[in-house]
């Protein structure tokens, strides 16, 4: 029996029929994927892994999850003849949402976010209303639809109003991973999640604003825009760490990406097995760009100017290349300034081709098989060897960090005598596999490996939390991009590394986009207005002259100093905030953890680490501040301001540290402290 239409006079309850009728379309999407029979269609069995491979991904791509809303708008055009219209979009409806979805006839029922037709439901305004007469935003518990609010875009009133449902979503308590933005992207993070692949963005934003959730939008729409070059090329989104990848990893498979690959900057320099640690100084001077320098001299140092002839003899002829003939090939090559090497394997064919002139002049008519076979030839291999040798990455770094004397001729006029010091190692290592190398070592040898052979480039890269990064590290993620285009997000003020970016055009020139378009995103939709207006104290002290962040959230949100006694009292505060719906964290200085997981062990609290996922039954995570970056609760108690601070090298650091800690909660922060707090905050 079939189930009657929905009263004309009820709009609710025909959203709920469409969306049910939706629903039902993406099953049938799946079904039919699933049904797919490709014998008849793979000539071998390579295309038929291939296909089944494809198959397999579109079939999990068309994957209903039910607590996840299919549509979250709507899009009524106004039919206005002579004025400008999106594209094939005249007097029609459209709701919006996740991904595409279309009838058995193939109309659509659902478009697809990304969609050009979409566009409006973001950008359109009173003022810029897009040919747009009606914009409905739709209300969910769970997976079902319990609400919808509508903008009129030709009244100026109702235009103007602020959207309840917008600030509810906005305002949700959130349990779990991080989750999307798309139904609450604003029009300014719409204009970087929009632009093209072929620039460079850089986002400055402070704490709440958005930037990581525009970052990996962004990444979806190009997937969507460019999906057949990027098929090609690749992505990548790079993350300061494991706990903070594994918060955001559901964000870009709920918009139905699923090949996008994520890493640390560590991930992709791991040449090396880093067991060991520097000294704030010591990293300091390996971070800085000019080690680039250092290291180019140190590798090009290996070639030699030949001093003896190249005999080569074929069946009962010898043919000679004189030493001065050799040195020119020699240097030709050095100034082409390409990979070592390259210009190691182009010596052997040059000194072939220099024997096939000779040749040609003796009235030989040798071709590209007697080339090749001169080139393989003993007695040119064995020059190629002595000229220009074989150089291994890590074994050069390991020498420069051992060897005083190597490195002073290669620093000379770079370094300092103070800086080669810092860097240099206190006791000899034997060997590569037995050296305890440190983060900072394993960039130096990615930037010598890069030297000898070309690093392979990707469309596109997404840096988040980049302010942190080092001059070196920044190089080692532009070799990741050298052909494609980068979106790196970040804040100066939540800089916490001794090497932290001081400007956003110095880190675009270390990572080879000069060209790139830095934008500012002011507007914060997640940290309330009395925990960031607390938190902005210190932004003279830790980022003069920037803009602090303006919350746009209705609701100021909960906000305690509460002076303690000990961890008992910071339980204590932990259970209160539990009492709330959604996630809490409790944030202090790493030193501090152990006790902290004593007491709420003691306590009967259950808590997670960092990048435990939370659930319904345990809400309550234990983050060391020097984990905290990029992670957001609901509700947070900050442990010990001023061991916070503490525990850094040097106070600007340590207050940036603070600023992080101060910003991730959503929706209510208690500051307990049994030390005075930071006179900065006072």
């Amino acid at each position: 029996m079939s189930t009657p239409p929905p009263p004309v006079d009820d709009p609710l309850a025909r959203e709920r029929s469409h969306l049910a009728e939706s629903r039902a379309a993406l099953r049938a999407m799946r079904e039919d994927a699933e049904s797919l029979d490709i014998r008849d269609v793979t000539a071998n069995w390579v295309n038929a892994q291939i296909l089944e491979r494809q198959i397999g991904e579109r079939i999990k791509a068309l994957a209903d999850l039910s607590h996840t809303p299919l549509f979250f708008g709507r899009l009524d055009y106004l039919h206005s003849p002579g004025a400008e219209q999106a594209e094939g979009a005249e007097g029609e409806r459209f709701y919006i949402g996740r991904r595409h979805v279309h009838d058995h006839d193939g109309d659509p029922m659902v478009i697809d976010w990304r969609a050009p037709v979409s566009q409006p439901f973001y950008r359109a305004s009173r003022k810029a209303p897009m040919d747009i007469a009606l914009r409905r935003r739709f209300g969910y518990t769970g997976g079902d639809l319990t609400a919808y609010e509508d903008e009129h875009l030709s009244d100026p009133a109702e235009a103007a109003a602020t959207s309840k449902l917008l600030q509810q979503e906005i305002e949700r308590p959130r349990v779990g991973p991080m989750r999307d933005i798309v139904a609450t992207i604003q029009p300014e993070q719409d204009e970087i999640v929009r632009s093209g692949l072929g620039g460079t963005v850089c986002v400055q934003g402070g704490p709440g604003t958005g930037k990581t959730a525009v970052g990996l939008h962004r990444v979806a729409y190009l997937l969507y825009a460019h999906r057949e070059r990027l098929a090609r090329t690749g992505t990548l989104v790079i993350g300061p760490n494991k706990s903070f990848l594994h918060y955001i990893e559901q964000v870009l498979p709920a918009l139905g990406e699923l090949t996008v690959k994520q890493a640390t900057v560590d991930d992709l320099v791991a040449h090396v097995d880093v067991l060991g640690t520097d000294e704030a100084a010591a990293a300091v001077v390996k971070g800085d760009a000019r080690m680039a320098e250092v290291l180019r001299r140190a590798v090009h140092s290996h070639v030699t100017m030949p001093t003896e002839p190249v005999v080569v003899v074929r069946g009962s002829r010898r043919w000679r290349v004189a030493a001065y003939e050799l040195e020119d090939i020699v240097r030709e090559l050095l100034d082409r300034d390409i990979r070592y090497g390259a210009a190691r394997e182009a010596l052997p064919q040059r000194i072939a081709h220099a024997v096939l002139v000779q040749m040609e002049r003796s009235g030989e008519a040798p071709d590209d098989r007697v080339q090749d076979a001169v080139a393989r030839n003993a007695a040119v291999k064995a020059a190629v060897k002595q000229v220009w040798p074989p150089v291994d990455p890590a074994k050069l770094v390991l020498r420069l960090l051992t060897d005083a004397d190597f490195l002073a001729v290669h620093a000379d006029g770079i370094l300092t005598e103070d800086e080669q010091k810092t860097i240099l190692w206190a006791k000899p290592v034997r060997s590569v596999k037995s050296a305890k190398w440190a983060p900072a070592d394993a960039v130096l040898i990615d930037e010598a490996n890069d030297l000898v052979q070309r690093t392979p480039s990707l469309g596109h890269v997404v840096l988040d939390e980049a302010q942190d990064l080092s001059p070196m590290q920044y190089r080692a993620v532009g070799r990741r991009c050298t052909t494609g285009s980068a979106t790196v997000l970040g804040d100066l003020a939540q800089g916490t590394t001794p090497w932290a970016t001081r400007s956003w055009d110095e880190a675009l020139a270390h990572l080879g986009k000069t060209d790139g378009v830095i934008e500012e995103l002011t507007a914060g939709f997640r940290v309330p207005t009395d925990v960031i207006t607390y938190a902005s104290r210190l932004l003279p002290h830790i980022a003069p002259g920037l803009a602090p962040v303006a919350s746009v959230r209705e609701n100021p949100g909960f906000f305690d100093l509460r002076p303690v006694s000990g961890t008992a009292d910071v339980v204590a505060a932990c259970e209160e905030l539990l009492r709330h719906e959604g996630s809490t964290g409790l944030i202090a200085a790493d030193a501090r953890v152990p006790a902290l997981a004593e007491a709420l062990t003691a306590a009967g609290l259950g808590h997670l680490a960092p990048g435990e996922e939370t659930t319904y039954e345990t809400r309550l995570t234990l983050v060391p501040a020097s984990l905290a970056k990029g992670l957001e609760y609901d509700y947070v108690v900050l442990d010990e301001p001023r061991a916070v601070v503490d525990a850094e090298p040097d106070e600007r650091t340590g207050l940036r540290r603070l600023y992080v800690a101060l910003t991730r909660a959503v929706s209510g922060l208690i500051v307990t402290h049994a030390a005075p707090l930071p006179p900065q905050l006072t």
